[in-house]
């Protein structure tokens, strides 16, 4: 069994397959210098941008208003 403490963050990053940027809030451990360690299996496909401090909650990004809003039904 592992002895690493997790941490909650929010991870900033861009999917490489749709270059949309994401977030995702998720605990990952963190060593015994404080630095959150994400696994290689998180990585796979994403550039990620940064990492914060707890649960935040995005409220814009780049690219939000590039687009029309579209009209629900």
């Amino acid at each position: 069994m592992s002895d690493l403490k997790h941490k909650c963050v929010t991870v900033i990053f861009y999917d490489n397959e749709s270059l949309k940027l994401q977030n995702i809030v998720q605990d990952f451990p963190f060593n015994q210098s404080g630095r959150v360690i994400i696994p290689a299996s998180f990585k796979v496909d994403k550039s990620i941008i940064a990492v914060c401090d707890g649960a935040i909650k995005v409220l814009n990004t780049i690219g939000d208003r590039i687009l029309p809003a579209q009209a629900t039904a």
